[in-house]
């Protein structure tokens, strides 16, 4: 009789404990519920920012570095300084070569201007030809009138016809002449613009090779903090060959990948709730910015091909890109590939 009086005092204090975790789990549950119905949640997420690679733009031996491993610099700070000696050199030889084109040129137009003399001269003596012709004519056709009166002797009309044909031969050389004059007028006028523009040609190979020396001067691109070296001094880089790159520190935000089945109600400029990894304390702010237009899939290596036949679908994951409320404020912690977990109140 008492141990029945006894389990009948126990009987309450366990119903009541089976009551108590059945509410809690109820609770729990409830909540978890609640929350899943008016929330989308992923922690496929992380945080991005623009890195920058710094590339030589001309091949050459590493002079010396001014920067180190993670270091924070400046847009247009000094970072790499490539030996330009050889380059140097090649620039004074062009230098050399633009200065003989410029003697060839004077000499070219001295030419020009002796073959103009020359010309005007060959024009005179045409003149003066055609002068002596008139006169040999006139003297043959008075000959020729005291010949037939026999005033002369036939030696002094032969004499005279022989002038006039000298004359003709004179008049015919000096035209001769004047046609030689014109053509090398012509050639040296040719020749002074193949000069000029042959000039032209060592001038802007100059400005080109001074342009290559400028590069030799490797300035940051913007600024920020670098990240690890992959130059030493005097090793030799080629062109177009990345020695670091620099992490742009002042603006950050979450790409998350949600699945294709969270993203129906999502819209630009809706709230959102961040949460570091590295962090877990922090709580972030943020709004939706853009969503992708594509899903991440597409933008693989290989594609999936769905057209092959070997189909099995699969959820896919659309990127969403999210601003950072007050991210200035954050700036010390956030660093780019840091994973975090994003929430989204759908309701």
């Amino acid at each position: 009789m008492e141990q029945q009086e006894i389990k009948k005092k126990k009987s309450p204090v366990r119903f009541i404990v089976i009551a108590v975790i059945l509410i809690v789990g109820g609770y729990f549950a409830y909540t978890k519920i609640s929350f899943a119905l008016t929330h989308e949640t992923t922690d496929n997420a992380q945080v991005e920012t623009q890195i920058t690679p710094v590339l030589p733009r001309v091949s050459g031996y590493v002079k010396t570095i001014a920067v180190a491993d993670y270091d924070s610099v400046k847009t247009g700070q000094l970072a790499v300084e490539l030996d330009d000696d050889e380059l140097q050199a090649q620039l004074l030889q062009m230098e050399a070569d633009y200065k003989a084109a410029e003697v060839d040129i004077l000499n070219a137009k001295a030419a020009l201007n002796n073959a103009s003399v020359s010309l005007k001269v060959n024009r005179g003596n045409i003149t003066l030809s055609q002068v002596k012709k008139q006169q040999a004519e006139d003297d043959y056709k008075r000959n020729q009138n005291l010949f037939a009166d026999q005033a002369i002797t036939k030696k002094q009309l032969d004499d005279s016809r022989y002038a006039l044909e000298v004359a003709n031969q004179q008049v015919n050389n000096s035209n001769s002449d004047l046609g030689a004059a014109d053509s090398r007028l012509a050639i040296l006028q040719t020749a002074i613009q193949k000069t000029e523009a042959s000039l032209g040609i060592k001038k802007a190979s100059i400005d080109q090779q001074k342009l290559k020396i400028s590069y030799t001067k490797i300035y940051a691109p913007q600024s920020g903090k670098l990240g690890k070296k992959n130059v030493t001094v005097g090793q030799y880089v080629q062109a177009g060959t990345p020695m670091f790159s620099i992490v742009n520190d002042s603006t950050y935000w979450i790409v998350a990948n949600f699945k294709e089945t969270q993203i129906r109600k999502f819209y630009p400029g809706m709230p959102v709730e961040i949460a570091l990894d590295a962090y877990p304390d922090l709580k972030l702010e943020g709004s939706i910015e853009s969503l992708s237009d594509a899903t991440g899939a597409k933008f693989s290596l290989l594609p999936p091909d769905n057209s092959s036949g070997n189909f099995v679908k699969v959820t896919q994951r659309l990127p969403v890109k999210i601003a950072i409320k007050d991210i200035a404020k954050y700036k010390d912690v956030l660093r780019a590939g840091l994973s975090a977990e994003v929430t989204i109140t759908i309701k």
